[in-house]
């Protein structure tokens, strides 16, 4: 009786690792952001009988139903956690990287970034494309791949952190903005202390003439 016991909260448990979703969970579904799972349930498509995952995104209305078997090769998760969004919040505040690539290539990565569902990665087009925030990129596919990336992030932002959409934008920007404030600040500084070595170094050789 034990053992059966044993055996039965060892399959549920074997289970919830297969399926760890449930009703009311909100997720990440890569190509579509923020969702809610409506309900877990089987359904019969093409005369075939089908465990399928129905999860609904308030913003375009639209319902997406994923087969429970391919949820993971889909690339569905759970919300990040609190610790993961500060590693995020870092990633904001770091210095973008610039490439010579060709933008048509670059543009190409950024997209795929943005499709991953790595919260991440998207973090990362967000800071590289920082400038497109305040509509001084040069591109207007750059503000494009900016507004994206920053909106994807910003609706699991919300859900992490409790509050809307909006408010996330407005925090995720101005977490941009200062990060590149520190960085010009120091940029500045390192700056006046060549400037102010040089400076002393022809003094230097100005005295050693006389």
């Amino acid at each position: 009786m034990v053992s059966a016991a044993f055996g039965a909260t060892a399959a549920r448990e074997t289970l919830s690792d297969i399926d760890p979703f449930r009703a009311g969970d909100y997720v990440v579904y890569p190509t579509h952001g923020v969702g809610r799972i409506d309900k877990i349930g089987t359904e019969e498509i093409g005369g075939h009988s089908l465990e399928l995952i129905a999860i609904s995104f308030e913003e375009n209305k639209m319902t997406l139903r994923v087969p429970v078997a391919q949820a993971k090769a889909t690339g569905l998760r759970k919300l990040a956690t609190p610790e993961a969004m500060a590693q995020v919040m870092t990633i904001l505040a770091g210095r973008p990287r610039t490439s010579r690539m060709m933008w048509a290539k670059r543009a190409q990565e950024f997209q795929a970034k943005i499709n991953s569902g790595d919260l991440k990665a998207v973090a990362e087009v967000c800071r590289d494309l920082q400038s497109a925030a305040n509509g001084s990129a040069p591109s207007y596919s750059q503000r494009n791949l900016f507004e994206l990336a920053i909106d994807r992030l910003a609706g699991e932002f919300a859900g992490v952190v409790g509050t809307d959409k909006a408010d996330a934008i407005v925090k995720l920007t101005q977490k941009l903005t200062d990060g590149r404030t520190a960085d010009t600040a120091k940029a500045d500084k390192a700056r006046a202390a060549e400037e102010e070595k040089s400076a002393e170094d022809a003094v230097s050789l100005t005295a050693a003439d006389v």
